[in-house]
């Protein structure tokens, strides 16, 4: 498995990246992630024309609380042909704990925890925590990948006003 050094940092600190780069251009790989009622899920299961699929560290840490609430409220905004996941390694039962307590109703969580298999595919795999760094990705009708945003410092938030925007643009 590929291995990528100083990608992303916590709190300063460099951390290894497994996994393969997703690029925008690149056709969006394929995974299996649980969802919170621990059925397999694939992305050939979301047929809406675009993706944004987020990845976080844990729903129940401050920003990613913060970002996956922030996702959740901008959902509306793009419409129906639009559907954000949000992937972490939280279980499938912290995550349906965390939306029913934070009424996320517009993103779909799902659980990386058993296979890692979305970290992998789309390089976003903490070596030293287990973890999934925090990243955007934006997939079209067609799936390919339009955007890719991997936060450098992963106690920070995304530029939601960048991937709101190629959400759009996928769209057209």
């Amino acid at each position: 498995m590929r291995e990528k050094k100083g990608v992303v940092t916590f709190q300063g600190n460099p951390l290894t990246l497994l996994g393969e780069d997703v690029a925008a251009g690149a056709k969006a790989p394929d995974f299996t992630a649980l969802t919170n009622d621990l059925a397999p899920a694939h992305l050939s299961d979301f047929t809406e024309k675009v993706l944004v699929v987020v990845s976080v560290p844990s729903v129940d840490t401050p920003v990613c609380d913060l970002e996956t609430r922030r996702f959740n409220a901008e959902a509306t905004g793009l419409g129906p042909d639009v559907r954000i996941l949000v992937v972490s390694m939280d279980l499938p039962f912290a995550q349906k704990r965390w939306c029913a307590a934070a009424g996320a109703d517009r993103v779909t969580t799902l659980s990386d925890h058993a296979l890692a298999s979305f970290g992998e595919a789309y390089g976003v795999l903490i070596k030293e925590l287990r973890l999934l760094a925090r990243a955007v990705f934006v997939v079209n009708a067609a799936r390919t990948v339009t955007y890719v945003q991997v936060v450098p410092e992963v106690t920070q938030e995304p530029d939601y006003a960048a991937v709101l925007a190629a959400a759009k643009a996928a769209l057209a």
